[in-house]
């Protein structure tokens, strides 16, 4: 069984409105209304993919009602804590003819510490019968940014494979407890390693960097694939995965479906340069729909054979 995380759960609303601009008033062509937070994106991308998941985290209100809702009604097995406060809402708005994004989420309910336990006694007893928990996404208001860490001991402790694709200081605190992959974009990357990236080789140097701060292994993803320290034979190993660029619907998402991909293919059992193929293949997929974690998997596994993965050596004068 696979868990996804999401403590800062929400109802996503995808609009497509082109040619947008600030301060006018527009007509969306398309809307699209999902449960949404990282977390639940994943679980829906793992349920396309016949994967066995479970989504878990808060909800609070008419819109955590409406989470569990959409999640029943999409056969996404789901075990939320029940918080006092309401779920947040977040709007992304997409302009078809530029493929421009624009979001706007919500900060999202505080959380009371009895919720907090609440949820660490939900999580750590749904791991007992896990493989892979993957903690997605923000922290909600008056959460512990070291949650994510405690959890992922505890989780270390049960033999069950903690992946960690956070931002800011939920993420640099998770690193402590020694993650088995974390799975940060590249704007994450250069805010956690604490610089900017110029090139391909910066890319390839911030991975390990990554891993030096604790994770067992590291993936960052890019617009076209990735860059990842992976072990393999026991040993890590630089790769990059890569799918030509092709023309976005919404690109809102796709590190979700990456990811997703990624842990599907990991939970079955395949190599480690599979696996970042298949992730890759699920976010270049996931691109083509409004909405996230959407994809169609007979596209996938087409996509599967379009993608490359090279290893890399280390850039020249790095040890």
């Amino acid at each position: 069984m696979i868990i996804t995380v999401t403590l800062n759960a929400a109802i996503d609303k995808s609009l497509s409105v082109p040619n947008f601009r600030l301060a006018r008033r527009h007509r969306s062509v398309e809307r699209r209304t999902l449960a949404g937070g990282k977390g639940v994106n994943i679980a829906r991308t793992l349920k396309t993919l016949g994967q066995p998941v479970i989504a878990t985290g808060l909800q609070g209100g008419p819109t955590g009602t409406q989470i569990i809702e959409q999640l029943t009604g999409e056969s996404i097995l789901n075990d939320f804590v029940r918080i006092s406060e309401e779920s947040r809402t977040n709007t992304a708005v997409i302009d078809p003819t530029t493929g421009d994004q624009t979001e706007i989420n919500e900060q999202g309910p505080t959380i009371s510490p009895a919720e907090v336990e609440l949820f660490y006694d939900k999580l750590l007893y749904l791991a007992r019968g896990a493989a892979i928990v993957v903690f997605a996404g923000s922290l909600p208001r008056n959460v512990p940014a070291d949650l994510y860490a405690r959890l992922t001991r505890e989780l270390h402790k049960l033999g069950v494979t903690a992946i960690v694709d956070s931002d800011g200081d939920p993420l640099r605190l998770a690193m402590r407890a020694e993650p088995d992959v974390v799975s940060p974009n590249m704007l994450e990357s250069e805010e956690l390693v604490g610089h900017e990236f110029n090139d391909d080789d910066d890319r390839v140097i911030a991975v390990r960097e990554m891993v030096a701060l604790g994770a067992r292994e590291a993936i960052m993803t890019t617009p076209d694939g990735c860059f990842a320290q992976v072990i393999v034979d026991g040993l890590p190993r630089l790769h990059r995965a890569r799918i030509n660029p092709r023309e976005p619907v919404a690109a809102v998402g796709s590190g979700d479906a990456f990811l997703a991909g990624y842990v599907a293919a990991r939970y079955v059992g395949s190599s480690p340069e599979e696996c970042l193929r298949f992730g890759v293949a699920c976010g270049a997929e996931s691109t083509r729909r409004l909405g996230a974690g959407l994809i169609d998997a007979r596209e996938v596994d087409r996509l599967v054979g379009e993608v490359t993965v090279t290893e890399l050596a280390l850039p020249a004068g790095v040890s």
